[in-house]
This record gives structure tokens, C-alpha cells and sequence, in this order.
């Protein structure tokens, strides 16, 4: 049996495992792969402490105000190429202009200018737009339909482009920095933010695209892209943050440092991003740090640059260590759960949830290393609940087999009643007020001389099934079969106001109902059998009573179980004797017979003793009605306690 458990259990938490393993297979799509991405963008939000931004990158907004004093868009790229002017000769590291130039201005004079401004300043960086397959051929991939290059009468030098492509997982938030993309000759165009952030980067450091090894370097350092050469965004100041001595990107309004109210030399020795900062322009995204507040693509552009400079490179553990973490998890908590059931393993499943949730933060804070978190962490929920399912389910059937076997020796009634109180049969006794009834049968060693010993048992299983239909019929407790003889109780486990009634009824009822049999008995084996009963009233101490580890049972002791025993050892065949205390307390409901005083073993004195003949005439005609009555007061008795 507890093979076949552990066979279940085993099997149970090896389909959990590949339930869970299959789905996480299945990538980061779907719900779950929305919330891992979450639960990641949650931990990767910075404290105050350390969202301070380079100091280095300066950003130049195309704002309202701008717009209100230069004109709507689009602006002739003589202003940009003034603006630039200004910055390359007051010394700025590098100038990105985040506007997409891919056609011919109006003006060819404007055009030829920025053109010159291009040639004399090689620091310039100018946006690339791939435009990407509504639908990708294969999963994991990145292909491009075509490609928006600056116009070619701008004269942009291959080393002055960087794509700006951001793009946005399925709930519409930028999480990744795509590093580089493969142009229509099949070259790898870094992004924007890459080819500024060398510019802040010594020599020892700089990011590139390794032909060789296929793959990202930060100098000696790889950076670990996925399969579309993205990585994760550290973020360093909130959508549209404005410059504090904490933290936010120094802004400045593009018309403000044009008309000269920011001096050109206040971005020497900075990498400036010059682009749209206005709602109109629609260039801004969701990011981890706001789902309702969009940020700026210059403002992306600028912490994609930081993170890159930062050389933080957050990676995801590979699908094995996934896989092996889910299976982990799943049979140790099986085994675990095995062994603890109840508040236990409620206080299990917490520990091993906290632990969990513990590595994976320290992982990221100490490693940079994502270890996925919903499947496992479901996995071990879904043993969990599973385990106090399927407990649950056990202690139902046990309740239930438990349930059955004390309908043996009580009236279902009774079970019922005792359960739906909620009170505790308690190990050990209590001193109640009851009625016990012992019955014996006469003539059976003579008749166990006649009959084969199947025969015997057959007849004896007929006299017990009488004896024992006769006392649940009366709401009466199974004690025990004492060989040939029966002892039972009425008044406990449940408490009965009219418990001597109850046992004389039942004695009656097994009078009645042995007629038949003993005629037959009679007639097959010469031999009379016929039944002696004894009745008595009063206390006892009940309960269960026995080895609190081994064996216990439900009985009762004391002066008034003796003295019905004794009763019933006095009674002749077919005779039913009750105690004077019992007769005081059903006297005229019955038709009874004074036998008178008669000494039995273990009493000093001579106990008066009465033999009840059948139920008064009153009672007789009415027995139906009263049989109904009682059961319904009984059901109305409270437990005893």
C-alpha cells in the first residue's frame, strides 16, 4: 500500500514537472510570459541612490516652446545644422540628432548645408530606420523589409549611422536595447545608443560586433545578447524626469541653446542627444517604470546609453538550468508535502516560497542572472495545493471508513449526531447516567454439542443480528459480544433523558423478534434457545478506556454495569429482569412482575429485582407514535460532556 503511494505521488509530481517545463518551453509569450516580465521589471527599478545619470549625456528637446518659436514640423535642416555648428566647435563629444532625415529637404541649399556640417564634424550621429516583416519567417528572428537611410543629399558617412529601432515586447514596453542589426549588404549597423556610448568609453572598452566569434564585445567583456541580438535596459530616470540633484538627464529646450540662452560650451566634453520632446511629434513608449506615463524615444536612447557605459549586462539563465530548476522544486516539495500535512505544510510551502523568491532576487542583485520564476514557482504551488487536495481527500475517506466501522456499533443516528456537534469523543472516561443491557443466551452449549460449528456460528450470528438491530432500532451503543452475549448502552455517547425507556423497548423488541427462531430451533435441533436479558440504571464512568497508544474501547464500568451483568446471569429463558432503579423510572409504561429480593454476587444486601412482561395496554396501542417521539427527543439531546 504504501508503495503503490509513493508510485502515485512519484508519477503525480513527475506530470507536474512536465506540465510546467513544456509551458516554459514555450518561451515568454502568453500571460506568463507578460508576468515574468514584469516580476523582471520590478527588480531591475533602481533605488534614488542609484538612478543618478551621466553626467555626461545632455539631452536638447525639441519642445513646445521650441515648436512655438521655430515653426511645426518639419523644420528646415538648416536649423539643425546651425545648432550642431554650435556644439562641434564648443567642444561636445558627440551630437545625435534623434530625427529621421530619409528624404530630400525642400530646400536643396539647407540640405548641402547640413551635408557640409556632416563632413567637418565625424562626431555626428545620424538615425538609421529598419523596417521590419509584418511577419517573421521564423521565430527568434529579425527580418528586415527594408531600410530608411538618411537622404543621400545629407552626405551621412557609414561610421555617422546607428539605427534607433526600440521595440516593444507584446504589452507595448520597451524592456531591450536591440545592440545591432544586419543592413541590406549583410553588415552589422550598430544602434544609436552604441555608437554614442563608445564615445564615452576609453579605448579599452569599446563595443563591437565580433565577426569572428559572432557575438557583442565590451572590450574583453561579451555581452549577452539573445538570439535577436537584444539585451535588457537598465533605466535611470522615470518618463520625462526633469533634473534634480538626485537624479533625471540635464535638458535644455533646442530653441533656448540656438538663440544663445544656453551657451553652446555648457555640453563641452558631453554627448548631446538632440529630439523630439513634444506629444505631437509620437515619438514616445511605455517603459518598466510607468504603465500609463510614456517616455520620450531620446529620453530611451539616453539611459540605453548609460546602461551600456555602465556594463551591467543582465542575462537569463539557459533552459536547462529552467528545466532543472522546475523539477527541483517539484520533487522536493513533493517529498516534503508527503511528510507534512496540515499547518505544517502550510508553514513548508512558506519557507520554500520565501527561499525561492530570496535566490532569485540575489541572483540579479550579486550575478545579473534571471532565473525564471513563474513556472517553478507554479510548479511548487501546484504540489501545494494539490497536496492539501489530495490530504484532504484522504482524511475524507478515513473520516468516512472511521464513520461506517462506528455505525457498527451505534445508530447512524447517533453518528450523525455526534459529528454534527463538533465536540470530541475525549480518551478516558466521564461519569454519566445511563442503562445498560446485557443479554445472554440459554441453551447454547447444549446446542453447540448437536450442531456442526458452522451450524453454530449461523445460529449465533442470527441471535447477535436480532440483538444488535433491536438496540440501533432504539438508539441504543454496541458495547461488545462477550461471546454468546451482548452488552449495550443507552444514554452515551449522545445524552438520552429517557434511556431506561430505551433499553427495556429494545430488550422487548429482541423478545419479539427471537420468536421465530427459537421455534425453529426447536424444531431442527430439539433444543430451546431462547435469550435471558438484564437491565440496570444509573451511573457509570464511560468512555475509552484501554492503552492510549495501542488499543481502546468505548464501555462502560462501574457498579451499574455489574449489576446488570448479575441480572443477567439470574434471568431464566425468555425473561427480561430490571433493577428497582430502573423500575422507578419506567414504571406504567411497561406491564411487570415483582420477582422480589434476590442476592447476587458482589452485592451485600438482596437487590429487588422485576421482570417486565410486555409494554402497558396504553403503551401498546400507541407504540408506533411513541417509537417516533423518542427517536426525535434523542435527536434533540445535546452530547454529553
Amino acid at each position: 500500500m504504501l508503495r503503490r503511494k509513493w508510485l502515485i505521488t512519484t508519477a503525480l509530481g513527475l506530470l507536474i514537472c512536465l506540465f510546467w517545463s513544456f509551458l516554459s518551453s514555450l518561451g515568454t509569450g502568453g500571460t506568463l510570459g507578460l508576468v515574468e516580465s514584469v516580476l523582471q521589471d520590478k527588480i531591475m527599478q533602481k533605488a534614488d541612490a542609484d538612478r543618478a545619470p551621466n553626467v555626461n549625456i545632455k539631452l536638447i528637446k525639441i519642445d513646445q516652446a521650441s515648436l512655438d518659436n521655430l515653426g511645426q514640423f518639419p523644420w528646415d535642416r538648416g536649423l539643425y545644422a546651425q545648432l550642431i555648428s554650435m556644439l562641434a566647435d564648443a567642444g561636445a563629444k558627440a551630437i545625435a540628432l534623434d530625427v529621421v532625415l530619409a528624404e530630400p529637404g525642400n530646400d536643396p541649399e539647407s540640405d548641402k548645408l547640413m551635408a557640409e556640417t556632416m563632413k567637418k564634424y565625424p562626431n555626428v550621429i545620424l538615425p538609421v530606420v529598419f523596417n521590419f516583416k509584418a511577419r517573421q519567417d521564423e521565430a527568434g528572428e529579425l527580418e528586415t523589409e527594408s531600410i530608411s537611410y538618411p537622404a543621400e543629399t545629407i552626405g551621412a558617412g557609414p561610421e555617422q549611422l546607428g539605427h534607433i529601432n526600440v521595440l516593444q515586447d507584446k504589452d507595448g514596453t520597451v524592456r531591450k536595447l536591440t545592440i545591432g542589426l544586419k543592413d541590406d549588404k549583410g553588415q552589422v549597423m550598430p544602434a544609436f545608443s552604441v555608437k554614442l556610448a563608445n564615445y564615452l568609453l576609453d579605448q579599452e572598452h569599446q563595443i563591437v560586433w565580433s565577426e569572428e566569434k559572432k557575438g557583442w564585445y565590451r572590450g574583453e567583456q561579451w555581452i549577452p545578447a539573445d538570439s535577436r541580438n537584444q539585451i535588457a535596459t537598465e533605466f535611470y530616470t522615470e518618463p520625462r524626469e526633469e533634473m534634480s540633484l538626485a537624479t533625471g538627464y540635464d535638458s535644455q529646450s533646442f530653441f533656448d541653446v540656438l538663440s544663445g540662452n544656453i551657451p553652446a560650451d555648457y555640453y563641452q566634453g558631453d554627448v548631446v542627444l538632440i529630439g523630439p520632446f513634444a506629444p505631437g511629434l509620437q515619438d514616445e513608449y511605455l517603459t518598466p517604470l510607468s504603465t500609463t506615463l510614456k517616455m520620450y524615444g531620446v529620453e530611451i536612447h539616453a539611459n540605453m546609453i548609460q546602461s551600456l557605459v555602465a556594463g551591467k549586462f543582465s542575462t537569463k539563465a539557459s533552459p536547462v538550468v529552467n528545466y532543472a530548476l522546475i523539477i527541483l522544486l517539484t520533487f522536493l516539495s513533493t517529498i516534503l508535502f508527503e511528510r507534512f500535512t496540515g499547518n505544517k505544510a502550510f508553514a513548508v510551502y512558506g519557507v520554500l516560497a520565501a527561499v525561492f523568491i530570496l535566490v532569485w532576487i540575489e541572483l540579479y542583485q550579486l550575478k545579473s542572472l534571471f532565473i525564471t520564476f513563474t513556472y517553478p514557482f507554479l510548479a511548487l504551488t501546484t504540489v501545494f495545493i494539490w497536496s492539501v487536495v489530495s490530504h484532504y481527500l484522504a482524511e475524507r475517506r478515513e473520516r468516512s471508513r472511521v464513520t461506517n466501522i462506528f455505525g457498527r456499533f451505534v445508530p447512524r443516528t447517533v453518528v450523525d449526531e455526534m459529528l454534527a456537534s463538533g465536540e470530541e469523543v475525549t480518551v478516558g472516561g466521564q461519569r454519566r447516567d445511563i442503562s445498560v443491557i446485557f443479554v445472554d443466551i440459554r441453551g447454547f452449549t447444549p446446542m453447540s454439542e448437536k450442531l456442526e460449528p458452522e451450524q453454530v456460528i449461523q445460529v449465533l450470528n442470527e441471535y447477535l443480528d436480532i440483538c444488535t438491530k433491536a438496540v440501533f432500532n432504539w438508539n441504543g451503543t454496541l458495547d461488545k459480544f462477550i461471546g454468546d452475549g451482548v452488552m449495550a448502552i443507552f444514554g452515551a455517547p449522545i445524552t438520552q433523558p429517557n434511556h431506561p425507556e430505551l433499553a427495556v423497548r429494545a430488550a422487548l423488541e429482541m423478545k419479539r423478534q427471537s420468536a421465530e427462531l427459537e421455534e425453529r430451533c426447536l424444531r431442527e435441533i430439539g433444543v430451546p434457545v431462547r435469550f435471558g436479558v438484564g437491565v440496570n440504571s444509573g451511573p457509570a464512568v464511560v468512555g475509552n478506556i484501554g492503552s492510549q497508544m495501542l488499543r481502546l474501547d468505548y464501555t462502560a464500568i462501574g457498579d451499574t454495569v455489574n449489576l446488570a451483568a448479575r441480572l443477567e446471569s439470574n434471568a431464566k429463558p425468555g425473561q427480561i429482569l430490571i433493577s428497582e432503579e430502573t423500575l422507578a423510572r419506567v414504571k406504567g409504561k411497561f406491564i411487570t412482575q415483582s420477582i422480589g429480593e434476590v442476592k447476587v454476587k458482589g452485592k451485600e444486601r438482596p437487590v429487588l429485582v422485576t421482570e417486565v412482561l410486555g409494554e402497558a395496554e396504553e403503551h401498546t396501542q400507541t407504540e408506533t407514535t411513541n417509537k417516533e417521539a423518542i427517536m426525535n427527543d434523542q435527536l434533540r439531546g445535546r452530547v454529553g460532556t
